[in-house]
Formats: C-alpha cells, structure tokens, sequence
C-alpha cells in the first residue's frame, strides 16, 4: 500500500521541539511600591517579575552550522531557548536573527550529529499539491497531520506585517508554529504559521509562509 512512512523517516529529524521562557515584568500600582504603605497594611514582598513559557516547533535547515528555522513569535523576547531532538536531545539554542514583520527567525544549537531538510521551490506549488505538517502540537510531541495546498497567495489577514501565506488543510494547531510544511517528496515548502479558528479550533484553515520568502 502506498505510504508516507518512508519520507517521514527523513523529513521528522530535522523538525525540532522548541520551548521558551520570558521574564515579564508585573505591573503594580504605585502605592504597592510605597514601603510606608506596605508596612502599614503589612503587605509581604512579592516578585516582581513573572516567567512565561511558550511551546513550538522549527525546522533544522544548516546540519553543518546548527541553524534551525522558526517563527518570530514563538522565539520573540525569550531569555532562554531550549530545543528538543526527534532522539531526545535537549539542547540550549541561541538567536542568531530574526524578522518580526516577516515573523521569521534563525535559532543555532550545537551542530552534532543533526539532520536538515531539502528546501524546495516554493513558487512551483499548485493547489491541490499533497503536503505534510510536522510539528509539536499542544506540546504532545513530534505530530504529523497531511492534506492539500487549499489556495496560494494568500493577504490581507492581518496576522503578519508581510503576508503571503500558502493555505493548507493539513491540521495545524498551537505548538505547530515555525514546523515544516513538506511535499510528497520530503522538501520543505512552508513554515507553519497560523490558523483561522473563529471558535478556537482547528477548521481546517492553516497558512504557511513559502519558502520563497527567506530563500
């Protein structure tokens, strides 16, 4: 029977799991920074600042330099970057650069042993294209989902500063953000990105930004 197996068992290495953390400084109203008024009404020190965690994806695309592939927003003011292998390597990444109008990003871990994706055209698609979504959906791990190219060229969403997204069926979800969109053939044609999910799920409505892009 015909299979995506083996494809998969080339493209998934070079997906990654990527989780983050940022310090968030917590406002308070001034009289909570009044130490009279914090005596006064015996008011105990609290932190100041909070630590948010964030999960996503990205796509190994320099084997040789470590440089992995991602959105902007999954990487956007994080003090630490931690990316997680296919083989379960956790590794600590650092920001080499980043677009937030474009909502790209170059993330580099250690390059040991690591496998990258093909990269291909992103301007010979054709709707109706077979694709793949690989990625770390809700933080489950390692997910693929697979459909057609729905419509390409597509603006006017107001998710990004610059947009032209090549929409897609394949389910994405929160945690896909920066994975790989790859044809039949194992080359990566997109980078997840978003959804349009009026009741907050998935309905089948993804856009990835081509390849064309950053290429």
């Amino acid at each position: 029977m015909p299979s995506l197996a083996p494809m998969l068992e080339r493209s998934t290495p070079a997906v990654v799991n990527i989780a983050t953390s940022t310090n968030i400084e917590i406002k308070e109203n001034p009289l909570m920074q009044d130490p009279f008024f914090r005596q006064f009404f015996q008011i105990p020190n609290m932190p100041r600042q909070q630590q948010r965690n964030s999960l996503g994806s990205g796509v190994i695309i320099d084997s040789q330099q470590g440089l992995v592939l991602t959105n902007n927003h999954v990487i956007a003011k994080a003090n630490k970057i931690k990316v997680t292998l296919q083989d379960g390597r956790q590794l600590a990444a650092q920001l080499v650069g980043a677009d937030a109008e474009a909502d790209v990003a170059i993330i580099k871990i250690p390059a040991e042993n690591l496998t990258q994706i093909p990269l291909a055209d992103s301007s010979r698609l054709r709707v109706g294209d077979c694709v793949v979504a690989i990625g770390n959906p809700f933080g489950l791990g390692q997910s693929v989902t697979s459909g057609i190219i729905s419509a390409l060229g597509r603006s006017g969403l107001g998710i990004e500063g610059y947009e032209d997204f090549s929409q897609t069926d394949a389910s994405i979800n929160p945690g896909n953000s920066g994975g790989a969109l790859v044809n039949v053939r194992g080359e990566l044609v997109g980078m997840n990105t978003a959804i349009l999910a009026p009741n907050g799920g998935n309905v089948g409505i993804g856009f990835a930004i081509p390849t064309l892009i950053w290429q």
